[in-house]
């Protein structure tokens, strides 16, 4: 009998902000994979970069991205809390966020992924109704149609 050793990717990468359905995803995570070994995850979240004109001064800006930066790690320090409460090894869960200029938050979502070589991208789904997808595109919906070479998975 041949053994056939296959060695895949078990990195995911959770897209998380601040709102219900990003902790519906970190929930999500914790119950499907905690006390599984070999799973490494990595929490994400994406600040994305006000437009040159967005503050008066440089240290207006500066000030918001210090004051904002202190609430995202707070929120990702909460989120690897929950995930190692549930079984995760402290040294399986990591945080990162990064700021970027996102024409597109999913765009910035995929190239973070690919970056970090990620096999999984899970994200909670807004809620907004199919006019509002329509209109306004949903991160999730983009998400899912320009993955390329993962799996994603979009908690409700």
């Amino acid at each position: 009998m041949i053994k056939i050793e296959t060695e895949f990717n078990k990195k995911i990468l959770i897209a998380a902000d601040e709102s219900e359905n990003a902790s519906r995803a970190v929930s999500y995570v914790g119950q499907m994979l905690a006390g599984v070994q070999g799973f490494k995850v990595i929490i994400l979240h994406v600040i994305s970069q006000p437009e040159e004109d967005f503050f008066s001064t440089a240290a207006e800006k500066d000030k918001w991205l210090g004051e904002y930066q202190l609430k995202v790690d707070a929120m990702l320090k909460n989120y690897r809390k929950r995930l190692i409460a549930d079984g995760f090894e402290p040294q399986d869960v990591s945080v990162h966020s990064t700021l970027r200029y996102c024409p597109s938050l999913a765009e910035c979502i995929l190239a973070e992924r690919s970056q970090m070589n990620c096999s999984t991208i899970v994200v909670g789904r807004q809620g907004i109704s199919r006019s509002e997808e329509f209109l306004f595109g949903s991160v999730s919906s983009k998400i899912v149609n320009h993955a390329r070479d993962c799996t994603v998975w979009v908690v409700e």
